[in-house]
């Protein structure tokens, strides 16, 4: 995004921090007009001694701060050609939001109340992603009400990794330092501390639901929604036996200190070998499956007390609306390279690739008999989905009991890719269908109406707290179906049946 030469008319917003200009995308009060303030610093840039510490408030600042420009990522350097468009943006100031807002308030009616505020986690496995993407621009949820923030945090092993001389789970402590700015500061551009969702998709979905298990975190926002989410909960020893391996790797001591002296891309470039911990090369392409995503929240004690879905169990965030769900085939394209031979290995021979439990194996067949008719790999790209998306969503769910939940399922299948796919729902919730990109990912015409439906979805869910369909506990499984074909029905209670020998 680039901004307009600032102008006398620019918007001017008042943070706790300082005071910052952004700029209009349209002319101000017409119909669909925004304004975008972006790399708005929540926290003090993670360098030098504080590279591995809990984030510490910016340094307040004079003037008016310029705030037209995306800030620097945390992700580094060219990721190349990936499902969703995340530019790394080079910088020390990581800790950055971006605030897209239809109005600012009127100092005249500073009694009203302010809109809805959606703050969305980008997702990237915790090791990759930005929030900078043109996919996450709030300009569709303002032109429906919403205020939106997108935010930052450190990623990897400089927010997760678990070592000795720095508080664990710096990311998710990022993510808590992001929400308490959004309650702070989110007033100044027109939005409601009050009524604040938090959402993400994948690596961000599982934030969500991290931190909707959380206690510290319960009075940040009202309500979630949790798109593919992805959890970590990364065992305590196993996160300490790759920050062993880590420092092995680099040569220096396995400590904050010890890493504090190894550069930021020394570090990056080394942290998937040091996650494999020696693995033969079929350990480590199963290795998400059996050791779970290499680095991300972990099960320390003190900042994450217990896995998410125990806590969810247990009623943390009991009292908030979640919304739920994942795409049909997350990454079953993945295998659509597979090894040609590969097709005429039996499904249940080729299961044992993923799963030692013959029960487990025989009632995940049975429930899959429709995708096994596709071939081999499909049913294992189906299994991986279910193993790591689709059964996190069912128990989840499950979980939460009569808390306010409920379920979606993604079904439409993109031309381009074969499958309903891993970020394939994301254009759709944001309604930016424009954006060249999505070409790529959902091919030249993909359906505007589904797109509609979906944005208005999430904009009912973030204003009431109700998306409009009958909660999962209304008959166990019931889900809103999203783009199925005619003949399917829009709400299911079977849409996660495939999953459920895996929950």
């Amino acid at each position: 995004m680039t901004a307009d030469p600032p102008t006398a008319d620019a918007p001017v917003a008042q943070t706790d921090a300082g005071a910052v200009r952004g700029f209009w995308r349209g002319e101000p009060g017409t119909p669909g007009a925004s304004a975008a303030f972006l790399g708005i610093p929540f926290a003090a840039a993670p360098v030098g001694e504080r590279r591995f510490a809990a984030p510490q408030p910016p340094a307040p600042w004079a003037g008016v701060r310029d705030a037209t420009a995306y800030g620097p990522t945390a992700q580094r350097g060219d990721k190349g050609e990936t499902l969703i468009p995340e530019p790394s943006i080079p910088g020390s100031a990581t800790l950055n939001v971006n605030v897209f807002t239809p109005a600012l308030p009127d100092p005249e009616r500073i009694e009203e109340p302010g809109l809805p505020v959606l703050v969305w986690i980008h997702g990237g496995g915790y090791v990759d992603g930005s929030p900078a993407s043109p996919w996450y621009d709030g300009a569709a949820f303002n032109r429906d009400g919403v205020v939106t923030v997108t935010i930052s945090y450190r990623l990897g092993f400089d927010g997760f990794g678990l070592m000795d001389g720095a508080p664990a789970n710096r990311g998710v402590l990022d993510w808590i330092a992001g929400l308490e700015w959004v309650q702070r500061n989110i007033a100044a551009f027109g939005g409601d501390p009050r009524r604040v969702t938090i959402a993400g998709q994948s690596a961000g979905g599982g934030a969500v639901l991290t931190l909707l298990g959380l206690e510290r975190a319960q009075h940040l926002f009202h309500a979630a929604m949790a798109f593919s989410p992805a959890l970590a909960d990364i065992d305590p020893d196993l996160a300490r036996r790759r920050t062993r391996a880590l420092g092995e790797l680099l040569e220096c001591a396995p400590d904050a200190d010890g890493f504090r002296t190894v550069p930021e891309r020394t570090l990056q470039r080394a942290q998937p070998k040091a996650a494999l911990l020696g693995a033969t090369r079929l350990r480590a392409l199963l290795a998400p499956l059996v050791d779970g995503l290499p680095w991300g929240p972990v099960i320390d004690g003190d900042v994450l007390p217990r896995p998410a879905v125990q806590a969810l169990r247990d009623g943390v965030g009991s009292d908030k609306p979640l919304l739920i769900g994942a795409t049909d085939d997350e990454f079953t394209m993945t295998l659509d390279r597979a090894p040609r031979a590969l097709r005429f290995v039996p499904a249940a021979l080729a299961l044992l690739l993923l799963s030692r439990d013959r029960a487990m194996r025989r009632s995940y067949l049975s429930a899959n008999r429709a995708q096994r008719r596709r071939g081999t790999p499909a049913l294992l790209g189906r299994f991986v989905s279910d193993r790591v998306f689709r059964a996190l969503v069912v128990r989840t769910a499950q979980a939460r009991g009569d808390a306010p939940t409920w379920a979606y399922r993604f079904a439409w299948v993109s031309p381009t890719k074969g499958w309903s796919c891993h970020c394939l729902d994301v254009p759709f919730w944001f309604d930016v269908l424009d954006d060249p990109f999505v070409e790529r990912l959902a091919g030249p015409t993909p359906p505007q109406h589904l797109a509609t439906e979906m944005h208005a979805t999430a904009v009912r869910f973030v204003a009431e707290g109700d998306p409009g369909w009958p909660q999962w506990r209304t008959d166990p499984g019931l889900s809103r179906v999203f783009g199925a074909g005619p003949a399917e029905p829009t709400v299911s209670n079977t849409a996660y049946d495939g999953a459920l020998p895996l929950a």
